[in-house]
């Protein structure tokens, strides 16, 4: 190990090479909160996609396993390294490379946080718009996962919005894929198969997502109903009502109370209703001209009362702003509450109801709980598992992600597989897809070496 070691920091340079006790603790893990920490041997930070491929060829050469990271917010445990194996940071990468207006196209590098490409698009009056729920993710990591967020109900997911790869593949060969064009139809798409890897096929340098332009009149609408199937009800009434809402988000009743008083919120829904209300919808609409929003705001209000909501409160700016990043941040909520896991499942968005009241059925008798929220609008489940016992939790989530899967859905909508959830996805994953899945990892990755503890054994 002298020698690779002495040959990565000649590549990167010395200060840009820790090993041993000069590794941080923060470098040993992800957000997860059941794969456990473990220290990698090396944390390399590289600056280019040369040092990259570089560092790749010593590692496939010598056998060392290699694990991605950007800003280490994923839920799935699939930035975790190896003890015996070597991290790369790229932490030094993180500038924005261009943003063409013609194209509506940013070019950035992987360490770049959504919030620092937020700022970046401002000025030209454009915008990304995946965002995950952690501002302080990096583009590389939407990528890795195939982030979604709230606003995939309007814009899509991670693999919607990219439309470009630098990448560089554990041979040390450097590739582009895709490119500022809106389609490709020239081979296979090698973008869409790297988008949502996990960091399992090769490391991506570089990346060209879609801009769009930033709508400048905003309204939230918050919705009480009695019972949560009339929510699930509702979601695809307002999606075929052509308001096209940007966010369409359910939040049961424990979720929000706990959002609320973490964050002290106050929305104006009197103690009555929130005391006679089971779950809550929450529309967010969007329009370039403000009259044109208000009359869409009139008839959301109208729709959601036909639909069997309570009330319809129409949020000031900070209160709807506030709810909206509580929202965001509800797996930190889960997890200031005791939660054992924060899972999700996505499921068709008109088999929400009934697996739902699945997953109740399944924690009640596992003397478990599952509470939680969703983007009701693509049909992706987000839960707090509350269930000390290993054991009993391991098959409390095979249970619950088998039903998932039982009605036409997945286990993972944008968190991953990871190491977290790994073996529940290769004992119910088709066998023949998973060996097909081999099969594609083998052909980038002949030696194994990148992250080789996620998604497969």
């Amino acid at each position: 190990m002298g020698d690779v070691t002495a040959r990565i920091a000649e590549i990167v340079g010395e200060r840009n090479l820790l090993s041993g006790d000069s590794v941080p603790d923060d470098y040993a893990k992800d957000e997860s909160l059941t794969v456990d920490a473990v220290k990698p041997a090396h944390v390399v930070k590289p600056a280019t996609a040369e040092e990259v491929a570089a560092v790749l060829a010593v590692a496939a050469e010598n056998g060392l396993p290699v694990t991605a990271r950007g800003s280490g917010s994923g839920l799935s445990g699939a930035a975790r390294p190896r003890e015996d194996g070597l991290l790369v940071s790229f932490e030094r990468m993180n500038a924005v490379l261009e943003i063409d207006t013609a194209n509506q196209v940013a070019v950035v590098q992987p360490g770049v946080t959504l919030s620092e490409l937020d700022e970046a698009t401002k000025e030209a009056g454009l915008a990304y718009t995946v965002y995950p729920g952690e501002l302080s993710a990096s583009v590389g990591g939407n990528v890795g996962t195939n982030a979604g967020g709230m606003r995939a109900v309007k814009y899509g997911v991670a693999r919607h919005n990219i439309v470009g790869l630098q990448a560089v593949l554990p041979t040390g060969e450097i590739i582009r894929t895709g490119g500022k064009t809106s389609k490709i139809s020239s081979g296979y798409d090698l973008t869409q198969l790297i988008i949502g890897s996990e960091g399992t096929l090769a490391l991506v340098t570089e990346v060209i997502v879609k801009l769009y332009p930033r709508l400048p009149h905003a309204a939230t609408l918050l919705a009480p109903f009695g019972d949560l199937a009339q929510v699930m009800r509702a979601v695809p009434e307002v999606i075929a009502s052509g308001l096209t809402p940007n966010i369409l988000e359910y939040i049961d009743n424990l979720t929000m109370a706990a959002i609320t008083y973490n964050e002290k919120l106050e929305l104006g829904v009197p103690e009555e209703v929130r005391n006679a209300t089971q779950a809550y919808l929450v529309v967010g609409l969007e329009n370039r001209d403000g009259d044109r929003l208000d009359g869409d705001v009139e008839r959301a209000g109208e729709l959601l009362g036909e639909l069997g909501a309570s009330d319809v409160y129409v949020l000031d700016g900070g209160s709807a702003r506030k709810l909206i990043e509580a929202r965001e941040k509800a797996f930190w909520t889960a997890k200031a509450a005791g939660a054992d896991d924060v899972i999700d499942v996505v499921v068709p968005r008109s088999e929400m109801p009934g697996f739902l009241a699945k997953v109740r059925e399944l924690a009640t008798a596992a003397e478990a709980g599952a509470i939680g929220c969703g983007h009701a609008g693509d049909g992706n489940v987000h839960l707090g598992i509350f269930c000390k016992d290993p054991e009993k939790r391991h098959r409390l989530l095979h249970d619950i992600f088998t039903a998932g899967i039982a009605v036409g859905g997945a286990i993972s909508g944008e968190h991953g597989i990871g190491q977290a959830k790994k073996d529940h996805f290769l004992a119910l994953e088709d066998p023949a897809k998973v060996a097909l899945l081999r099969r594609i990892k083998q052909a980038f990755d002949p030696k194994g070496i990148l992250n080789p503890d996620v998604l497969f054994d």
